[in-house]
């Protein structure tokens, strides 16, 4: 049947995506192909085919959808499907970042051996202008080379744990005995003077371990994929997962300890890794990296929860432990600039124009960094091989993006922004010694040509799950887009557009400027029972199925918005007067096992992943 022949029908079908059949375009909706092949098959009595499909439109509910007149190329879907699942390098890239480099501390010299390696490895897949953007000065370097831990007595027992980051080595082999310091108040502290010189400290209270009485693993069934779509006001009761004045209060305490340790100069202190079976969690204590800080004075671990247990009821029943301590640690002064990796898909009518996608490839030190966020680093540079594979030809240049300095607060793609894109007065001295999550944002926010040029950004930042929707950020014209965008990705799991906002990853950088900045919806797996800045996030920890699925859709939205006509719609530019303070300001605090936890499902927990 030709085109011509199907415009003699007056029946009012609803307008879907178009479709490419061998080189050309028509408008087709389902009903339609339907028709044609009907039409083409059999021999039928037309007008009894056409008013059954009036009424099945009739009766067929619609959807937003349905009504957008976005166009998709089913044939590009294919080919990415087919490359990203038959053909897939995914396990292949995440091998050689977790297992080979390892993890990717801002500052480490494993995180400049990872800016090489990515670098080098877009540009062998073909992939152009793929170089290093270097920004900072971040402040200083360092990685640990050993940390042993033994007990002495009353008994001899290998314990696990690990230096907190930017924190000194013990120059060698020590031995002392361990003194517990467990206080509520700063006021506490006057009386205890001259105990702890000399002495190994184990500070905080007794870890409470509970019952592991709900899955380990956890995806979105049906009814949670609802309350991710149904939408919160900021604002909203229940919206903000964590307490920001108890987060404070207690860092104001750690402070304050941490100042009167200075003083007593004890050899280490050592805190309980708020972990089970295993696992905990270590990170930094504060902003140590930064030159304007004094350098710690003492080795800082985090030790496992089960070891740090014993050690504390021996103690408490006034029975004495010594400890046996190695710990070797380097700090790097001379090089404080770090790196962003960026590579591009050149475009064509409209080059001038960039779709971003992009994930952070820095982590912190405890495990390999393969959850947060090894997966989204290999999942966006996967969909860039899918796309120079299938020989994707785009309209507008696709430029991949892998931060560094995520973990410290977004440094890496904050400054990419204020390089490319908008700016915003300095902080003083006094603001940049402040931690991350008490900076105000500062006014006016002057805007760069390049700011009008740049389509989207995808960010990836969620663990290894699937993709199962993405968050609109409050941007309405999206919406129709995007479920257009997600219909050929129904079958892998992914249907739900939403929305509300999320927070604690890079896409923050571009929504902060009014840029379109995403973040995808991801079922959660063991991210925040098992891996988030855990020992625990190891290559092991990737679903390889996963990562495919989620390649091959970074892939797609890549490709579609750099094909269709238009930019994607944006929100006003944010003003002083309409930014509000985000909900999603203070730094995560890994709960232990059953305490409530700030994220990721539904909301990603609050401050960088």
């Amino acid at each position: 049947m030709e085109a011509a022949e199907s415009r003699r029908f007056t029946c009012n079908l609803p307008p879907s995506p178009r479709v490419g059949s061998s080189g050309e375009r028509r408008h087709l909706t389902p009903f339609a192909a339907l028709w044609y092949v009907a039409a083409a098959r059999t021999e039928v009595n037309l007008k009894r085919l056409t008013a059954v499909l009036c009424l099945a439109t009739l009766l067929a509910p619609a959807s937003p959808a349905a009504f957008a007149e976005e166009r998709v190329d089913f044939d590009m879907i294919t080919r990415i499907r087919a490359e990203g699942y038959r053909r897939s390098k995914v396990m292949d890239t995440a091998s050689e970042l977790m297992d080979r480099i390892g993890p990717r501390l801002t500052g480490s010299p494993q995180m400049k051996a990872a800016n090489e390696w990515t670098r080098k490895q877009f540009a062998d897949w073909g992939l152009a202008n793929a170089h290093l953007e270097s920004w900072g000065p971040f402040g200083r370097g360092w990685w640990y080379e050993k940390c042993a831990v033994r007990m002495t007595a009353p008994d001899h027992a290998e314990l696990l744990a690990l230096p907190s980051a930017w924190t000194p080595g013990t120059n060698g082999s020590v031995k002392a005995a361990v003194v517990h310091l467990d206080v509520k108040s700063k006021e506490d502290l006057a009386e205890l003077k001259g105990k702890f010189t000399g002495k190994i400290v184990l500070y905080g209270d007794m870890p409470k371990m509970e019952d592991h009485d709900k899955p380990e693993i956890e995806r979105y069934d049906e009814k949670k994929l609802a309350e991710v779509q149904k939408y919160e006001a900021p604002g909203a009761p229940g919206r903000r997962r964590y307490n920001r004045e108890e987060y404070i209060k207690r860092r104001e305490l750690r402070t304050a300890v941490d100042k009167f340790l200075a003083e007593e100069k004890p050899l280490a202190v050592i805190d309980d890794g708020r972990g089970d079976l295993g696992t905990f969690y270590v990170q930094g204590l504060g902003s140590e990296w930064k030159k304007s800080k004094p350098l710690p004075q003492y080795p800082s671990l985090e030790m496992e929860s089960e070891h740090f247990g014993r050690i504390a009821r021996l103690l408490d029943r006034d029975v004495p432990v010594e400890l046996e301590l190695d710990v070797v640690t380097h700090f790097i002064d001379e090089d404080q600039m770090q790196a962003n990796t960026i590579a591009e898909l050149p475009g064509g009518d409209r080059k001038d124009e960039v779709v971003m996608i992009g994930a952070h490839l820095d982590s912190w030190h405890g495990g390999t960094g393969a959850t947060d966020n090894g997966a989204g680093s290999v999942v966006v540079m996967e969909a860039m091989r899918i796309l120079k594979a299938v020989g994707a030809k785009p309209r507008r240049t696709i430029r991949a993006a892998l931060w560094s300095g995520e973990e410290q607060g977004l440094y890496g793609s904050k400054a990419y922004v204020e390089q490319h894109f908008a700016s915003r007065p300095p902080l003083t001295k006094e603001e940049e010694d402040l931690p991350w999550y008490r900076q105000r944002e500062k006014w006016p926010l002057t805007t760069r040509p390049e700011h009008g040029k740049l389509a989207a950004y995808f960010n990836l930042d969620n663990g290894s799950g699937r993709i199962r929707g993405i968050y609109c950020e409050d941007n309405a014209g999206v919406v129709p887009i995007f479920e257009a965008w997600l219909a050929p990705f129904r079958d892998l799991g992914a249907t739900t557009v939403t929305m509300n906002r999320t927070g604690g990853t890079d896409h923050q950088s571009f929504d902060n400027v009014g840029l379109p900045g995403f973040q995808f919806i991801q079922d959660a797996l063991d991210y925040e029972t098992r891996t988030h800045h855990s020992n625990m996030d190891l290559y092991e920890r990737l679903d390889k199925d996963d990562l495919m699925q989620a390649s091959v859709i970074m892939a797609a939205f890549a490709y579609n918005a750099a094909m269709r006509d238009g930019m994607l719609p944006r929100k006003p530019l944010p003003t002083e007067e309409t930014a509000a303070q985000s909900e999603f300001s203070a730094p995560p605090v890994t709960p232990r096992r059953g305490t409530p936890t700030p994220g990721p499902s539904p909301t990603p927990t609050p401050g960088p992943h």
